[in-house]
């Protein structure tokens, strides 16, 4: 069985998230949400998946470890709030023969969203493997064995995308159309 775990404590993101309701509130007013030392901010809280949303069948789970797990056919999962430019941080850890990704900018919708996918496939039959930019900057040599842990970092400013793996810049990618200017983040995970 193919799953997609990601660490909960080092999903983080540096962002600006846009559009309404994005703050917390208490008795109606907001509150402002407050970044790590590092100026970080976590993208869950940890426990479980409060004001997320999933699309098409599939099991989406928090460990007892605060890591994020997905099970069952393929299904997306997507954050509360839409985000512009950002920078996330994510530790995943695929099963043998994994294919998931993080989709950037996503469009909330059924089927496959609209939006930049940061490929997690170690060894999976995807030609695409981990650390590409699906269907706009390929990585084809698979760098990250299966039941190990990669940390992706993504930065997406403007019409740019950058993608390191491990410390290593794998993308660069300036997208000239700015096919996607604004959107969810959402995490894909899928049983072959």
């Amino acid at each position: 069985m193919a799953s997609l775990r990601l660490s909960l404590v080092l999903v983080l993101l540096l962002a600006t998230a846009v559009g309404p309701g994005r703050a917390q509130t208490v008795s109606g007013k907001p509150v402002p949400r407050v970044p790590d030392a590092d100026g970080w901010f976590g993208l869950f809280n940890g426990r479980d998946l409060s004001g997320w949303m999933t699309f098409d069948p599939g099991v989406w789970s928090v460990g007892g470890s605060g890591e994020l797990s997905g099970r069952g056919p393929r299904s997306y999962l997507f954050s509360p709030g839409t985000y512009r430019n950002f920078i996330l941080q994510a530790d995943a850890k695929l099963n043998a023969k994994g294919d998931s990704g993080i989709i950037l900018r996503a469009a909330l919708e059924t089927g496959a969203p609209k939006g930049y996918e940061v490929q997690l496939c170690n060894t999976g039959d995807d030609v695409q493997k981990t650390g590409s930019l699906y269907n706009f900057e390929k990585v084809t040599v698979t760098t990250v064995a299966d039941e190990e842990w990669s940390r992706q970092t993504v930065a997406v400013i403007g019409n740019r995308i950058m993608i390191q793996l491990n410390g290593k810049l794998l993308v660069d990618y300036p997208d000239k159309e700015s096919t996607y200017t604004e959107g969810h983040i959402a995490f894909q995970q899928s049983d072959q």
